[in-house]
């Protein structure tokens, strides 16, 4: 619920969206468990909220008589957009720095920088598992720190 109301602009729809989602998690549920439930969750959630976005931005043709008076979206995002984006960046610049340096490092590799497993543990001197274990870890922690509610950046 959390990620809804962080995610979604008109409150009012998120108590649908959550029955939505619970609804699109037990079809899944029919094929197979997945093996890390929270992830699943939070990309189930995340997937609904894109397509209802998309939905709504879908104009009927018939809606609109001269379609060169239709405006047309601009690649530039918006004012909103870039602050949301600052702050997100900022956000997520407090929570690196609070990962133990190792894992740290592994996240960078991996998540940004977009190394495999075995690069990153032969970048860093370690074992392909220890790798993947300071990943985990770390996105662990980012994960606590980027989406628990009492998120401070002086805590």
């Amino acid at each position: 619920m959390h990620f809804l109301h962080q995610n979604w602009k008109d409150k009012a729809d998120i108590e649908d969206f959550r029955q939505e989602i619970y609804v699109q998690l037990l079809k899944a549920a029919e094929t197979g468990l997945p093996e890390r439930t929270k992830p699943f969750v939070f990309a189930t959630a995340r997937n609904f909220l894109v397509n209802r976005v998309r939905h709504e931005q879908i104009v009927p043709i018939d809606a609109v008589a001269d379609m060169d008076s239709f405006p047309l979206a601009s690649d530039e995002p918006g004012p909103d957009r870039n602050v949301i984006a600052r702050e997100t960046l900022r956000r997520l610049h407090l929570a690196l720095d609070r990962l133990p340096p190792r894992a740290r490092e592994a996240v960078v590799l991996r998540r940004i920088e977009g190394l495999s497993r075995r690069e990153i543990a032969r970048r860093m001197g370690i074992t392909e598992r220890t790798a993947a274990d300071h990943i985990a870890h770390g996105m662990r922690v980012l994960a606590h720190v980027l989406f628990s509610e009492t998120f401070k950046e002086g805590a």
